[in-house]
């Protein structure tokens, strides 16, 4: 049994054999590599999705560089998000300051690109100098005529600071900017899908085909234009919960804009998302039209499904991701696949979300907070588990340790999301865990 650092004893619970409340929403511990990534980046990946917006990163290269493409967004029209651009600050900026390059990138990037608005993130180097980075900003906002929004993103200000909710501050000077006259009742937006793999698009069609508008995806294929008219739709409904849930708070407060939380991913947590949105607008057609689309999909692809669990069944996994309402929907869609969840952590879960997952999982689970390398090997040998699920910092680890992996992060390729997305997410864990490769992999010495 790995030995946990003694700042950390309460935030690893073993379900079963601890009594204790897990510990969260602590900084990580100083030296154990958390597999949390920097605020700038979780600021990054909230925003980086609008696509005709211009995405400036105003610090060295290595930021722009480390968090280029970091999204597998999808777009339908416009590209301009997959750009990195980058004010490449160097030791002249570092002494003399920046904001005069700044400016004449900002300038010189909108009249080169013309898009609809641009988000200019401030990096570490950038709180250490103290640039002004706001003053800049409305300075070519009020030359240029369109919104220049600074996103404050510093890794080290103040100990509530938090890359998703500097994303949605900045997201929420546009709300409420532009015209909703041709808005529906019947409307929502959707908070905190990234578009991965197409995945909105399946989604925006469940809605439309109940009968229900979608004015804004926010951020996923996202458009400026749509996020300042987001105000007028009567519902938002939140995916991803951890990077999404202040702008909903933000949203209801200012224009009484009830939210609700979601997830897509799962025959059970995907039929109960649609089934949430139709009886909020309380439409006999619109929840005719629910049942009626949720009954053909899951008779279409849980035939298919059942086949694979076949195989599958007794098999154990490892989940860690970042936001919890992932990870309550992978144990779900595991106990459907015939799979135990063995161990199970997030990186921003908080009392209410590991209540939850106590709930959810079996005895004998490990339920960790915030881990890092040395404890995930750790459980992962100690369980014997036959699949990680996690994202591109954790795929590593189970390959040298030769256990399956499936991404589940934001780099992925395979859209995941919906009721095809849960066919998608079987034949990948039963390709993965049922590959000759792992059996090669356990003769070798390493």
């Amino acid at each position: 049994m790995v030995k946990i650092l003694a700042e950390r004893k309460k935030q690893v619970f073993r379900q079963g054999q601890d009594k204790f409340d897990l510990a969260c929403g602590k900084h990580s511990v100083a030296g154990s590599v958390s597999q949390r990534a920097c605020v700038f980046c979780g600021a990054r990946v909230v925003l980086y999705p609008i696509a005709d917006a211009l995405h400036l990163v105003h610090g060295p290269i290595g930021c722009a560089a480390y968090t280029w493409d970091i999204r597998g967004a999808l777009s339908s029209g416009p590209q301009l998000h997959r750009m990195s651009f980058s004010t490449d600050l160097r030791e002249m900026e570092v002494v003399y300051g920046g904001e005069k390059k700044l400016y004449r990138d900002l300038r010189s990037l909108i009249a080169e690109y013309k898009p609809r608005a641009a988000f200019v993130y401030s990096t570490c180097i950038v709180g250490l100098i103290g640039d002004d980075v706001d003053a800049v900003c409305r300075r070519v906002s009020r030359e240029t005529n369109i919104p220049v929004l600074p996103v404050s993103a510093p890794g080290f200000q103040g100990t509530k600071k938090d890359g998703y909710r500097a994303a949605c501050e900045a997201l929420f000077k546009l709300v409420g900017t532009a015209s909703v006259k041709d808005v529906s009742r019947f409307s929502v937006n959707i908070l905190g899908d990234f578009n991965i793999a197409g995945e909105i698009w399946t989604i925006k069609k469940y809605y439309e085909e109940m009968g229900v508008q979608v004015v804004a995806t926010m951020t996923g294929d996202g458009r400026v234009g749509d996020i300042r008219r987001a105000h007028g739709a009567a519902l938002n409904v939140v995916q991803c919960s951890g990077s999404m849930s202040h702008l909903a708070e933000l949203m209801k407060n200012k224009f009484k804009q009830p939210f609700i939380r979601v997830s897509y991913f799962g025959f059970e947590d995907m039929a109960a998302a649609l089934y949430q949105v139709a009886d909020f607008f309380g439409n006999s057609l619109i929840q005719e039209k629910t049942v009626a689309l949720v009954k053909r999909e899951i008779e279409l692809v849980n035939p298919i499904v059942q086949v694979y669990r076949r195989a599958l069944t007794g098999k154990t996994a490892a989940i860690y991701v970042g936001g919890a309402f992932k990870a309550f929907s992978l144990v779900r869609a595991l106990r459907l696949i015939g799979m135990e969840t063995a161990i199970v952590g997030t990186q921003t879960g908080g009392v209410e979300d590991y209540q939850k997952l106590k709930e959810l999982c079996s005895e004998g689970t490990i339920i960790v907070d915030d881990s890092n390398p040395v404890e995930l090997s750790a459980f992962l040998k100690e369980k014997k588990v036959d699949l990680l699920i996690g994202g591109v910092k954790e795929r590593p680890l189970a390959y040298k340790m030769g256990i399956g992996f499936c991404d589940h992060n934001h780099e992925r390729k395979i859209p995941l999301s919906g009721f095809s997305g849960m066919l998608n997410f079987t034949r990948e864990v039963y390709a993965t865990v049922l590959s000759p490769v792992w059996k090669i992999s356990k003769e070798i010495e390493v």
